[in-house]
């Protein structure tokens, strides 16, 4: 298992996959407490894949984000609480029209913690689903960051973009918790523009 992160400024690292990076990246980018975002791959094979052997399912990788966080501002159980309430866990290896094993439901722990945390909040959460959580619960190992183009890319796409205004900005107003920053007016924009 990675180590958990710990650096002066007190951040620790947790790895999520919820689907299309994208989205996850969107989501977190909001929260209190998450001092970065980055999007890339974790869980496969191959050492440092590219997006498009990724894409082929054959590396094993999942698409992630990995956050540095404020464990003084926001908590694990937070973060996946949020995780949780942004995607849906029971189908696997598919997040909407995406489908393959680069898009399943994962949350890769670096500390007893937050695997404790994860534990917790999939007990805790089961009883909303209709279907079982599929969700992985296994240990961070090798994190490898997506290209420049996949990093940030609702921000800087989400006026010009389909996919940011169909199926990013929903995900951005679905989401319920006193950690998140809701997007505000500009969901009241990006709505108008994609009804």
């Amino acid at each position: 298992m990675a180590e958990a992160s710990s650096t002066a400024a007190g951040l620790e690292t947790i790895t999520l996959g919820a689907g299309c990076f994208w989205c996850v990246e969107a989501v977190y980018q909001r929260v209190v407490g998450v001092e970065s975002v980055e999007s890339g791959y974790m869980g496969g094979i191959v050492n440092n894949p590219s997006y498009g052997q990724i894409c082929t399912g054959e590396t094993g990788h999942a698409e992630v984000i990995q956050l540095k966080y404020k464990p003084s501002k926001v908590s694990p159980t937070d973060l996946l609480e949020i995780f949780f309430k942004m995607h849906d866990p029971t189908t696997k290896n598919r997040q909407g029209a995406d489908v393959g094993t680069q898009y399943r439901s994962a949350i890769f722990y670096h500390s007893e913690e937050q695997k404790q945390a994860a534990e917790e909040v999939i007990a805790a959460v089961q009883p909303k689903f209709g279907s079982k959580i599929v969700t992985e619960v296994t240990a961070a190992s090798d994190f490898f960051v997506a290209d420049k183009g996949h990093q940030d890319y609702y921000s800087r796409n989400k006026s010009s973009n389909g996919y940011c205004r169909l199926v990013i900005h929903p995900k951005l107003s679905k989401v319920k918790h006193d950690k998140y920053k809701s997007p505000g007016v500009m969901s009241k924009v990006l709505g108008a523009l994609s009804s």
